[in-house]
């Protein structure tokens, strides 16, 4: 079979090409030095110098990037900019599943730069359909020195399982040691959630935040049949609560408004799960995209609540002209 015909070659020239965009990119637009370009990309620099080479060779080098991935970085360059983000990355969207797709594939890879380190690392996640399919794109490997847990509750309301719940699928594919928080992501009371957050378990999580250098959450919006609400982890009248007290968005199970402060109230007391705050010292990446999620990724961005953001295109362009245009994008994930 001739390598045209062979779907995986053809995939690994279009993830080369695609590298070399970036490096070219960041190279004749970005202004980085080739150690620069190296250290972003984690390449060598002699890998780095290759990709420029193949930029030029390929023709995507005109007086532009003639790449799509080129209106992604500088999406990504601008968001970062606004936001003063540790880490960013944009990716091409022409449809719903596009969109979704292409944020698993980046999350795999992203997620897999810190699995091959060997230096033992604590990672943490929440949960979410984009968070599930970043976890189904992992290569599989052997990595048992990291620790990777969860940072809310599994669980609905009703005992039901969350479908949507990552940890345990992220672990099976790196052989990473997974703990998972096998509770209710919502108690029925203040009383049940402190007998909870009693117990070893709960208190081994709550240390391993502490250590945690990564945090990769699904930023939720707040809405009827929003993840929180069609999972049955909040009834209706705790969702119309939550409107009324000016929620926005909701990050492993806790609500935060416009400016990204958490919402307090009876609701949010008896939340499970660890809370996610500004913290300089470890990157939390935000992952999601379509219009629902536009006010919520924003807020959380404006409000520290991530430090990082993993989204695509049409996303990214809505975020940065929220004040100014009425957005009427598809909502999709």
């Amino acid at each position: 079979m001739s390598d045209e015909a062979d779907p995986s070659r053809r995939g690994q020239a279009g993830d080369r090409l695609e590298q070399a965009a970036r490096a070219a990119w960041l190279y004749y637009i970005g202004g980085r030095t080739q150690d620069e370009i190296a250290a972003e990309l984690t390449i060598s620099r002699q890998a780095a110098q290759r990709l420029v080479s193949l930029a030029l060779t390929e023709k995507l080098i005109k007086f532009r990037v003639d790449h799509p991935i080129a209106a992604c970085m500088d999406l990504g360059q601008a968001l970062t900019e606004r936001f003063g983000l540790r880490y960013c990355e944009v990716v091409p969207a022409s449809g719903p599943a596009d969109g979704l797709a292409n944020i698993a594939v980046a999350g795999a890879r992203y997620l897999e730069r810190w699995f091959t380190q060997k230096a033992p690392q604590v990672l943490a996640v929440s949960t979410g359909r984009t968070l599930r399919a970043i976890a189904a794109e992992l290569s599989p490997m052997e990595a048992p020195q990291h620790k990777l847990f969860s940072l809310c509750g599994i669980i609905a309301a009703n005992g039901r399982a969350i479908a949507t719940e990552p940890v345990m699928r992220m672990a099976e594919r790196t052989g990473a040691q997974c703990y998972p928080m096998p509770l209710p992501v919502v108690a029925s009371s203040v009383g049940e959630r402190e007998m909870l957050q009693s117990q070893r378990a709960f208190h081994t999580l709550r240390d391993m935040l502490e250590d945690a250098r990564c945090i990769l959450v699904g930023v939720g919006h707040i809405g009827w049949q929003a993840p929180l609400h069609a999972s049955g982890c909040i009834s209706d009248s705790e969702l119309t609560e939550l409107i009324e007290a000016g929620a926005v968005g909701e990050i492993a199970g806790r609500a935060f408004d416009a400016a990204g402060r958490p919402i307090e109230g009876a609701l949010t007391d008896r939340v499970t799960g660890l809370a996610v705050t500004p913290n300089p010292s470890r990157v939390t990446v935000g992952v999601g995209a379509g219009a629902a999620k536009v006010a919520s990724l924003r807020s959380a961005l404006v409000g520290g609540l991530i430090n990082a953001v993993m989204t695509d295109e049409t996303t990214a362009a809505a975020i940065l002209g929220a004040e100014r245009s009425g957005l009427t994008i598809p909502e999709r994930f």
